[in-house]
């Protein structure tokens, strides 16, 4: 079997990710970002996403194609973004992939966007085929998920989320706090440069043995948010300066801490010595030196795709596709929409029967 072309787009959240790829190679990955028009927001508008999709998917489609140096009319199959997501930002994706397929009489494969995160490391060239099982850790301004991968198409299981803020939300909500600019992940870790990590003992949510039994593997930032809150406060109260590297450094040090320490948890538990990260707030540079230090000295390999392919990207969403189409599973019908909380374990919506 030839290894099939297709086209991903992605339009979950602010990103207008455009990718195409032939096989497990990357042709082309475009992405048309709306980061800009939410800045005045401090943080990302629905309906100025979905608003942005809509203008930026021909243009993206374009740049993709011609950079790829391909047609559409040479394509195998159209992939798209089913959820979870932003509801009307995934409509957008989801009515242009239907649109584009049935124009193009082109099999469409609807799949799921977490799962699409750790089909990212499939397109890293020059490194090993990712082996299974392994935890993935996938931490976004949307999302933070500890997922166990038994294998990429069949078998993905939700082992814990958050419980409220997700990691992206937390570095903004707080960079907002500090006075900093948004998106607060990169002016968090700019910020925490100078600072101390261990100058202030932030909570770690969801950690104390009481917390365990119950959440092991979930995820809480709204409370360690509230606790820089009400520092910060009391050094308005008292008329000192707020000493913003230490606060973004010890604040970075909680989240990346608790980050850590439960996707190891679930290597040790499960015995699974390998831990793949992904999501866009894994650009961040304490994360990734913590974990690929901690992970060494528990015996765990760690696999990051490249930065590139972390943020939300349409070239991850076209090859969890091209794996599917190898892997003989049929395409999707037109009998599904954009589902904002499509749970893991449906990594395909809306499979086309046997006798269809």
């Amino acid at each position: 079997m030839t290894e099939p072309l297709v086209l991903g787009i992605e339009t979950s959240c602010d990103e207008t990710g455009i990718g195409i790829v032939r096989g497990r190679s990357l042709l082309s990955n475009t992405i048309a970002s709306s980061m800009d028009e939410h800045a005045r927001y401090g943080g990302v508008v629905p309906e100025v996403a979905a608003r942005a999709h809509l203008e930026a998917l021909q243009p993206s489609i374009d740049a993709a194609l011609a950079e790829a140096g391909v047609r559409l009319d040479e394509l195998d199959a159209v992939a798209v973004t089913s959820g979870p997501g932003l509801a009307g930002a995934l409509m957008v994706g989801v009515g242009a992939a239907k649109g584009l397929a049935v124009s193009l009489g082109t099999p469409l494969y609807a799949v799921n966007h977490l799962v699409g995160h750790i089909a990212a490391d499939i397109l890293t060239p020059d490194s090993d085929p990712l082996e299974y099982p392994t935890i993935a850790l996938l931490v976004s301004g949307g999302h933070t998920s500890l997922l166990h991968v038994r294998d990429l198409t069949t078998d993905v299981e939700m082992l814990g989320e958050t419980m409220d803020d997700a990691a992206g939300e937390a570095f903004d909500k707080v960079a907002r706090l500090l006075s900093l600019p948004y998106p607060g992940g990169p002016e968090i870790d700019r910020a925490a440069r100078e600072g101390d990590p261990n100058a202030i003992r932030f909570p770690r949510g969801l950690s104390r043995a009481s917390d365990l039994a119950a959440h092991r593997y979930d995820f809480s930032f709204s409370g360690l948010k509230t606790a820089v809150a009400r520092w910060v406060e009391r050094c308005e109260a008292d008329g000192v300066p707020v000493p913003v590297a230490d606060v973004a450094a010890s604040f970075r040090e909680a989240v990346v801490d608790v980050l850590v320490t439960k996707a190891l948890a679930a290597c040790a538990d499960l015995g699974v010595p390998r831990l793949l990260l992904g999501g866009g707030v894994i650009a961040n540079r304490r994360l990734r030196e913590v974990a690929l230090s901690r992970a060494a000295a528990a015996g765990v390999t760690v696999r990051i795709p490249p930065l590139s392919l972390c943020t939300d990207n349409g070239a991850m969403i076209a090859a969890l596709a091209a794996e599917l189409i190898s892997s003989g599973r049929r395409p999707s019908t037109l009998a599904f929409g954009a589902d904002s909380t499509l749970p893991v374990t449906e990594i395909q919506v809306a499979e086309r029967s046997a006798v269809s």
